[in-house]
């Protein structure tokens, strides 16, 4: 009787122990392919790389503009105020984001920018330099990666040529 109720305790350890040994991926480390960069193996190595480690992750490859189809005027990228361009680089990154009404969703009701669903555009601040709140200028992004820049307060939006 005493034997049952060691070998649950026995079968969960070897489990563990099979886990911990082979790094969990998967039945003796082969039947789980793993997807992540670091544990991919180039079968050439990169030229003075020494055969066996990790290749190197290829850059991704450029993602290509969104095209202008709103008939607004266009802004490059280059144009926009130094602030701009910074929000611009936040908002690529993900946050964070200086202002608590930044990354909501902006309602478009001026409709001025292309009619989408609710939820489609997004809204951040970009801060003028002597104002004592979030002042009047914006980037409004669209969830196909149109950005827009306001600096009015949406009375009037430009299309941001990114990259440009």
């Amino acid at each position: 009787m005493r034997n049952r109720s060691i070998l649950p305790l026995l079968l969960a350890g070897l489990v563990v122990l099979a886990l911990f040994a082979f790094g969990g991926t998967g039945f003796l480390g082969q039947l789980t392919e793993s997807t992540t960069p670091e544990a991919t193996f180039s079968a050439v190595p990169a030229p003075g790389a020494a055969s066996g480690e990790p290749a190197a992750p290829a850059p991704a490859p450029p993602t290509a503009a969104p095209e202008n189809t709103s008939g607004l005027p266009e802004v490059r990228e280059s144009a926009l105020p130094a602030e701009g361009r910074r929000v611009l680089n936040l908002i690529r990154a993900g946050g964070p984001y200086r202002y608590s009404q930044d990354d909501q969703t902006f309602g478009n009701f001026e409709r001025i920018l292309p009619r989408r669903d609710r939820g489609y555009y997004r809204e951040y601040t970009v801060p003028t330099p002597g104002e004592s709140d979030r002042g009047a200028r914006r980037i409004v992004a669209g969830a196909g990666g149109d950005k827009y820049y306001t600096e009015d307060h949406y009375e009037s939006f430009k299309f941001i040529a990114e990259g440009s």
